[in-house]
């Protein structure tokens, strides 16, 4: 049996059941509740780093749990937003700031930014489904690997997307069989390789999507048996919190250090 497909299915069959079952735990509520009755308090990007637990609720819901501890480093984030092309959200490479800093734009908005449905039930809807996906992997990093690429997918808009992503190339190198050696090639020919296999039209297909996953789980499950660990999937670093140093450059912890000091 296929368990990481199984239990793929048993998740994505009825999303919203699922999502709901998450939500009415005891412990995911009273995060939920903290955060709605609080963030509209909030005026400055100061003071959202400043209230660790409103602060570790939005990281987390950014997929960004690992980077926590680096509160200088994101409040240079959140103070100079988006709009400059020098920005530093802008800047790195990792999109995940910049969804960060368009989430929280106190640049634009000041001391309204939080009272946007974005800033609100926005977050709490991206929280509910990293929780998700991030449970799914204490069981079978494959299903969260999954989860995340279908979540993934409708923004990718060329090869180069994929490939700046290490979870999702780890989806489609695996579904593809494409050697994970390939990653150290030029990128252009990693993208042409991609291509040739795979029409970028196929991720906006929902059919084709679904096949393309399945796929992957196949392969997966051929190549882990069903069981993972981060020690063998180093793609996994953008998804799963470990130490700080495991999902980022040395230039990405060089600023951290310089900024924090």
């Amino acid at each position: 049996m296929n368990t990481t497909l199984v239990s793929l299915n048993l998740i994505t069959r009825d999303m919203s059941a699922s999502i709901e079952r998450l939500e009415s735990r005891a412990d995911i509520q009273r995060e939920i509740d903290y955060y709605n009755e609080t963030i509209g308090t909030i005026k400055t990007p100061e003071q959202l780093v400043g209230d660790t637990r409103l602060f570790n609720f939005a990281m987390k819901a950014h997929g960004l749990e690992d980077m926590a501890y680096a509160k200088a480093f994101m409040l240079k984030v959140l103070k100079e937003g988006r709009d400059a092309d020098d920005a530093f959200a802008n800047t790195l490479t990792d999109s995940r700031y910049r969804d960060f800093a368009d989430t929280f734009d106190f640049a634009r908005h000041g001391e309204t930014a939080t009272v946007f449905t974005k800033a609100q039930q926005g977050v709490v809807d991206k929280y509910l489904v990293q929780t998700l996906e991030t449970e799914a992997g204490e069981t079978d990093q494959g299903v969260r690997l999954a989860l995340y690429f279908q979540r993934k997918a409708p923004q990718i808009t060329s090869y180069f997307d994929i490939l700046a992503d290490p979870a999702l190339s780890q989806v489609v190198r695996t579904a593809l069989s494409i050697p994970p050696e390939t990653a150290t090639i030029d990128i252009d020919k990693q993208a042409a390789m991609m291509a040739d296999r795979m029409p970028l039209s196929d991720l906006k297909d929902p059919e084709k999507l679904d096949k393309l996953v399945e796929r992957f789980a196949n392969m997966w499950q051929i190549e882990n048996g069903g069981q993972t660990a981060l020690a063998t999937s180093p793609a996994l670093a953008l998804l799963v919190p470990s130490s700080p140093s495991s999902t980022m450059s040395a230039d990405l912890l060089l600023q951290i250090q310089q900024i924090g000091r």
